[in-house]
Formats: structure tokens, C-alpha cells, sequence
């Protein structure tokens, strides 16, 4: 585990483990989560030889509760200040829902021979909001009760949202994790409640149509078609159209936090793309 200081002396957090000269996959999470959000995922790919890093976001988790940065723009300026402090060449970068659009930002940024592929996971891109180019969107006024909830009754909103639409524990027959919904209320009150509102927008306002259009890497989009969060039929397979080599795979009746549910599905068909 260290830290990077990113220009504006921003201190990133991020974790760090494995091999020196593995193949580096980087890990982006959502909100309003942690890299801790990753544990299974970093120790899969670890047992398999591959150097293995996470870090959080600007306001999340260990990284500073900074004032200002919390947009796309400085989230992926944030990675990039992490993976030229590490000098990671060719790695794998995996962002789920916000961590998504971050990647996506990130990759379509980066400096040549930094990134090998990506992964998005569940992820926000292109666009969540719905506009008029975007008649599929959710309405502003949903993203509106995200804001009202973190500012209203944060402790009790980061209960809410884990224990019922996240992981679709709301769904009859749902086999529920206390300690999952346990796990998403620790990590999210980690961080700073100003982070986790502007935020907000910064996932659902932010178009990521030509940072999509941009990537040349080959890029696995994984959904599943019961995500309560980032709708299927407005998410992946419209970014998959965007990308020059997306490869799209659908998980029937899957949650938005299939990654934490189904590892042991996830787990595997992300590996098989990396090595592919």
C-alpha cells in the first residue's frame, strides 16, 4: 500500500501487490466506494501471477478529502499521476459503474504503450442522464435522490442502496449478504459526503460518447440485464457501438454489483478476455 501526490496535492491512496514485472491490471471503483471493493477480484488475479492495483478516488476512502477535483477530468488526471508514478506499461485498466466512465476517460487519455486493454463492468458510459440525445436516460430528478440522500441521511442511504437495488437484494428470491451490505456502508462512509455528492453528477451528467469513440485498445463490456442502477439497454450495448473494438457480454438477470455476487462467473470470463 502507498500513496501518490497527484499536482494540486491531492493524496491518492492505492494498493499495490504482486509481482513487479506482472502484467498490471488496474482497478477503478464506484461510487461511492473504495479499492477495497475489489478484494476478491485483486486476490483471484494475484494467485494467477498478475500485479494487481487499486487505488481510491479523490474523497473516497483513504485518499484526501479534497475540496475541489471531483469531475471526470480529475478523476482521470488522478490515474494518469498514479500510473506514471508507477510507470505501468500495457496494463489492464477494470472500472465498474463510475469506475467505467473513468476508465474510459482515462484510456482515451493515455499515453501511448500505458494501457493494453480495458474492461468496464456494469459502467456508466456513454451517457446516463437522460437528454434529447439521449431519450433512453434516467430522469434527472433520480440522480436528484441520490443528492438528496447523501446530504439528508448519508448513513442511512448507503444502507438503503446496497440492500436493495445494488446487488438486487430487492428481488424475490435474492440469497442477501449482510456482510456485503455491511462491506458498502463501511466503505462509503470512508469517505467525504461533499466527494460523494458532486460526484453524482460527475457519473450521471458526464457524456463519454467521444472519449468511446477514441479507444483503440480492445475492450470488454460486461452487463447484466437486471442492473437497477446503470440500465442495461441505455448502457452497454450503445457503448459497444461506439468503440472501435468492444466486445459485448451480457449477463442474463445479473445486479449492477454482479462483480461481488457472481465472482466466481465474472472472475473467470475477465481473465479469459485479458489472455485472449
Amino acid at each position: 500500500m502507498g500513496t501518490v501526490t497527484t499536482g494540486d496535492g491531492t493524496t491518492i491512496f492505492y494498493k499495490d501487490w504482486g509481482p513487479r514485472d506482472g502484467e498490471p491490471i488496474v482497478f477503478h471503483h464506484g461510487w461511492p466506494l473504495s479499492a477495497d471493493d475489489w478484494d476478491n477480484q485483486m486476490l483471484f488475479f494475484l494467485a494467477q501471477g498478475y500485479r494487481v492495483i487499486a487505488h481510491d478516488r479523490r474523497g473516497h476512502g483513504r485518499s484526501t478529502q479534497t475540496a475541489t477535483g471531483h469531475d471526470m477530468d480529475t478523476y482521470a488526471a488522478d490515474v494518469a499521476a498514479l500510473t506514471d508514478a508507477l510507470d505501468l506499461r500495457g496494463a489492464v485498466h477494470i472500472g465498474h459503474s463510475t469506475g467505467g466512465g473513468e476508465v474510459a476517460r482515462y484510456v482515451a487519455r493515455a499515453k501511448p504503450g500505458r494501457v493494453s486493454k480495458a474492461v468496464l463492468v456494469g459502467a456508466v458510459p456513454p451517457l446516463m442522464l437522460k437528454t434529447e440525445a439521449n431519450p433512453g436516460g434516467l430522469p434527472k430528478e433520480v440522480f436528484d435522490g441520490f443528492r438528496e440522500g447523501v446530504a439528508g441521511n448519508r448513513a442511512q442511504t448507503f444502507i438503503d442502496i446496497p440492500s436493495g437495488p445494488f446487488y438486487g437484494f430487492n428481488r424475490p428470491g435474492a440469497q442477501v449478504s449482510q456482510g456485503l451490505i455491511d462491506n458498502w456502508w463501511r466503505q462509503g462512509m470512508m469517505g467525504a459526503a461533499n466527494a460523494h455528492y458532486e460526484c453524482i453528477a460527475a457519473f450521471s451528467e458526464t457524456d463519454f460518447t467521444e472519449d468511446l469513440k477514441q479507444i483503440d485498445v480492445p475492450v470488454l463490456v460486461a452487463h447484466g440485464t437486471d442492473d437497477q442502477v446503470v440500465p442495461y439497454d441505455d448502457s452497454a450495448p450503445l457503448t459497444v457501438k461506439l468503440l472501435k473494438n468492444g466486445t459485448l457480454k451480457s449477463y442474463e438477470g445479473y445486479p449492477h454489483g454482479m462483480l461481488s455476487t457472481h465472482p466466481e462467473v465474472l472472475n473467470p470470463d475477465i481473465l479469459a478476455f485479458i489472455r485472449s
